[in-house]
């Protein structure tokens, strides 16, 4: 036998003798032994970058488990570099991951390869949902008067957005699909934090970007909300209609959720499913869905998996038309 195939074999044993020990009642019963390092593809200050920092939290709090998540922010390429770096952890159960709708880009790219079998899908916290913000003095007073102006003028105003396929990216699709001639032009940021603080600083015309990230501003009179892009309006703020009364059938919100990469021990999938659930029932979790005006929403493992498998068809149409992924 050569020495190539002795060590085909050493390492296929070894891996064996891993498997086996990772699914030992001693593994369950240690797992974690350390630190768990939670990756966020957005800036510090970002929606998706809060919901991991209060997930830590609340598990530091409550004590869900025996060690602390470890939020790091590894921000650049649209998302590319964190999902390539999570790609790489296949079978560990020391990283997890933040869902937002930026996997669903990554897994239809065909220039990436990050498709969602790299993934296993832990629980669905919420549904963080779209908005159209401006600032507090635009001459935009309502958003029949802000798609008026795209459609006479095309080109003319400028969103500000985190992603070119992201769901604030989705929802200025959506419009121009229903309002004939509206063309919009869009800036996109590091995070919903820098997308909206651009608005505010009247930088750009207005953002498509999560209610939860302009929360600060809004508070502080530098912002407007025009519309929600919901099924229902929101509870805090009752007054401000959906894009669905208006007229305009757009709905969208970013997803709020937690994945581990494939291929992690049954075990520990099951110790951190259960610690999951727990921390969405707790009154801290629930304080925080409220303040930032989540629509709060369960699901675990089984489920959350479906319903992503079945958001990435529904988006392919809108990645395909913005040419998403395709070759130069």
């Amino acid at each position: 036998m050569s020495t190539l195939n002795v060590c085909r074999l050493t390492a296929a044993g070894l891996a064996g003798a891993l498997a086996a020990l990772a699914s030992s009642p001693a593994f369950a019963q240690s797992y974690p032994a350390r630190p768990i390092e939670l990756v966020v593809h957005t800036s510090a200050g970002s929606g998706t970058d809060v919901v991991a920092r209060a997930l830590a939290e609340i598990n530091r709090r409550e004590n869900l488990l025996p060690q602390p998540f470890v939020v790091v922010n590894r921000v650049g390429g649209g998302g590319m570099l964190a999902y390539t770096y999570f790609k790489g952890k296949r079978g560990d159960p020391y990283s997890m991951l933040t869902v937002s709708p930026t996997l669903l880009v990554m897994a239809y790219r065909p220039d990436v390869n990050i498709g969602l079998e790299n993934y296993h899908p832990l629980a669905l916290f919420a549904i963080d949902p779209q908005t159209i913000m401006v600032p507090a003095d635009s001459p935009f007073t309502t958003f029949k008067d802000l798609i008026e102006t795209a459609r006479r003028k095309p080109d003319s105003l400028v969103a500000a957005t985190t992603s070119v396929g992201g769901t604030g990216r989705l929802v200025l699709y959506l419009i121009e699909k229903e309002v004939p001639g509206a063309k919009f032009k869009f800036v996109t940021f590091k995070g919903g934090g820098e997308a909206v603080t651009s608005v505010a600083g009247g930088h750009t015309h207005f953002t498509t970007e999560n209610l939860s990230e302009g929360l600060g501003l809004l508070e502080a009179k530098k912002l407007r909300v025009l519309g929600v892009a919901a099924d229902r309006r929101l509870q805090h703020i009752p007054d401000v209609p959906t894009l669905q009364e208006l007229g305009y059938p757009v709905q969208a919100g970013t997803t709020r959720g937690f994945a581990f990469p494939a291929g992690v021990p049954k075990d520990a999938s099951s110790i951190m499913e259960a610690a999951l659930e727990r921390a969405h029932k707790t009154s801290a979790w629930k304080e925080h869905a409220t303040r930032n005006y989540y629509l709060d929403v369960y699901m675990g493992s089984a489920d959350f998996s479906r319903y992503l498998e079945k958001r990435l068809a529904e988006a392919s149409g809108f990645y395909r038309d913005i040419g998403l992924g395709a070759k130069p």
